[in-house]
């Protein structure tokens, strides 16, 4: 298994910038739908979300509708380490922030191993 740890969180007002980092201990997939990276969100009592995820062979990146054109998720793939750039952040990206491994896409249940999670709260 994969352990993940994420830093970089903490506490900005509205229109600020935060970068988060990840890193793995190691990332033993080989699979196509295992080589993704993901960003990932969740407030209390809410579903966790995908935000951003890249493919860790090609850099390819996706976004959730909600961040695009503020957020920039990218790698170090020498390192093991996925960033998750924010900026212009907002009120409503206030979550818990976790990023993913071993798996392909924003979709939760695609995931394999994941970190435990680094709180980002935006205030206005």
């Amino acid at each position: 298994q994969v352990h993940l740890v994420e830093s970089g969180g903490g506490s900005v007002q509205t229109g600020g910038s935060l970068r988060l980092s990840c890193v793995a201990s190691s990332y033993p997939y080989t699979r196509y739908s295992e080589m993704y990276w993901g960003w990932f969100r969740q407030v209390p009592g809410k579903e966790r979300e995908g935000v951003a995820t890249i493919y860790r062979e090609e850099g390819t990146t996706a976004y959730a509708d909600s961040v695009k054109g503020r957020f920039t998720v990218s790698q170090d793939v020498a390192k093991n380490i996925v960033y998750l750039q924010m900026n212009n952040l907002k009120v409503e990206d206030t979550a818990m922030y976790y990023c993913a491994a071993g798996g392909w896409g924003l979709i939760v249940s695609n995931y394999e191993d994941w970190g435990q999670g680094t709180q980002v709260t935006v205030s206005s």
